[in-house]
Order: structure tokens, then C-alpha cells, then sequence
């Protein structure tokens, strides 16, 4: 049963088209990966569906409900979360604030509620804490949850935004590059993370990821962009052979010599 249908999606910037025509469809509870050489789209991509641009033409639908056009805060309301190619944390927040702020979305305390600390304002922001350092101890950080986020090393940091997203309550996770900067030790720990995440969180995941190991090894659905179209899609071992997805990576004469 698929739960996110992108359909013949384009984004130009004036004359550049940055993705054209570029269509796909994410199961319920998989993990696909959306790989390519640089240059290739893939974080444009990631920006429309999480509303942060709106795309040219096209659909993005939902759980058969349309939401381009919605803003980002509104996408992920209604249950997609990210994170991002350049980590984007509260550098001068502790790790616990950083947390907090991604369930902004799903709280109901308003501007009367805050000004008299009401009651239930005290409640809901108690239970945001309890599930914010429940988020932390599941990643690895709970020790570090009063430690500004710019104490980080590059390895938590990046852990610390996986827990801001998924505060959010997301129903689909997009991963943009989240083994970048990661040594051997730390990249390992990432796939099994996100592999439990998937099971345990209930969640579907896509990522962006240019280390084809992790790729490899954690998705079951793979599509290739390249100067912004979808070049090829398929289970991982049909990607690897795929002559079009070779000649986009090494060029026409790696394909040649094959």
C-alpha cells in the first residue's frame, strides 16, 4: 500500500530547470533511497515535497491527499519530517531545547494559555519533556540533553536532528545525507538506527545518500535522478548493473568498457 505518490513533478528558477517531470511511489513501511551524482536534483526534490518549495507542475500527494501548495510547518503537520544536507540545529540551545522545538507543531498551548501557565499548558509542557528525553536516550544523547547543540561532535549533531524529526510525529522520514561527515564507526551505527527507527516508530523513510554501502544494505526501492530526471528506479539489484545509472556516475566510457 503506498503512502506518498509524487507525480510528474518540475521546479524550474527561471531558465534552470532544477527537476522535471520526475514521478515515483513510496510503500508503507520501506525504506527508498533517492541517489545520484551531485548536481542530479535531489535536495530540490526533498524541498518541494516538504513544502519548502513549491513546485512548478505536478502533484504530491499524501495518503491520497494533496499537499503542494502547503507550507512547511503545514507538511508537517500532516505527518512528513526531515532533515537536512546541512545540519540546521539551534547551535546556542541545549540538546533538550533542540528536541522541543520539533514538536512546535503538535502543541496546543496558545498565546492565553503560556501568558497564565495554565494548568494544562504545565502538563502538556512536562509530557514534551518526558517524550523529548525519551527521543534522546533513543538516539544515544540522553547523557548530553542540558549540553548546548554546538558542543556536539559532527556524529551526534546529526543524531540530534533525526530525534528533532522525528518529535514531530511523522508518518514518512526524509533523510537528507545522513552518513555525510560520518566516520566508518558512526555510519554503522546509522544503519542500524535507521533500520530500527522503521520498525519501531512505525515509519516509512526516504533518503538522499551518497554512501552506496548504506544504500545498499538498507533500502528496498531505489530512484536515480540525474541533471534533475529520474533516470532509472528499481530494487537495489537492479540499480547496480543499471548501464544508464553507470554512465551517470563514471561516465559513457565506464558503460563502454563493461
Amino acid at each position: 500500500m503506498s503512502i506518498l505518490e509524487v507525480q510528474n513533478l518540475t521546479k524550474k528558477f527561471g531558465g534552470l530547470t532544477a527537476n522535471q517531470d520526475v514521478s515515483m511511489t513510496v510503500e508503507k513501511n520501506s525504506i527508498t533511497a533517492v541517489i545520484g551524482p551531485n548536481g542530479a536534483g535531489k535536495t530540490t526534490f526533498f524541498n518541494m515535497i516538504t513544502g519548502v518549495y513549491q513546485p512548478t507542475s505536478g502533484s504530491i500527494l499524501l495518503q491520497n491527499q494533496k499537499i503542494n501548495g502547503l507550507k512547511p510547518h503545514e507538511v508537517s503537520r500532516k505527518g512528513i519530517s526531515r532533515t537536512f544536507q546541512n545540519i540546521r540545529l539551534f547551535n546556542e540551545m541545549s540538546v533538550l531545547e533542540n528536541v522541543l522545538v520539533g514538536m512546535h507543531t503538535h502543541l496546543k498551548a496558545g498565546l492565553m494559555g503560556i501568558l497564565f501557565n495554565l494548568p494544562a499548558i504545565r502538563k502538556e509542557e512536562r509530557a514534551s519533556e518526558i517524550k523529548a528525553y525519551q527521543l534522546l536516550d533513543y538516539v544515544g544523547l540522553a547523557p548530553l540533553l542540558n549540553e548546548k547543540a554546538c558542543n556536539l561532535s559532527y556524529g551526534a549533531q546529526r543524531r540530534l536532528e533525526i530525534a528533532r524529526a522525528l518529535a514531530a510525529d511523522p508518518k514518512v522520514l526524509l533523510l537528507d545525507e545522513p552518513a555525510a561527515g560520518m566516520n566508518p564507526k558512526e555510519t554503522n551505527n546509522l544503519t542500524q538506527l535507521i533500520t530500527r527507527m522503521r520498525e519501531e516508530f512505525n515509519l516509512t523513510i526516504i533518503l538522499i545518500e551518497h554512501d552506496m554501502k548504506l544504500v545498499m544494505e538498507i533500502s528496498e526501492h531505489l530512484v536515480v535522478l540525474d541533471h534533475g530526471e529520474k533516470i532509472a528506479e528499481g530494487r537495489p539489484e537492479d540499480i547496480r548493473n543499471n548501464p544508464k545509472v553507470i554512465e551517470a556516475y563514471l561516465g559513457t566510457g565506464a558503460v563502454q568498457a563493461g
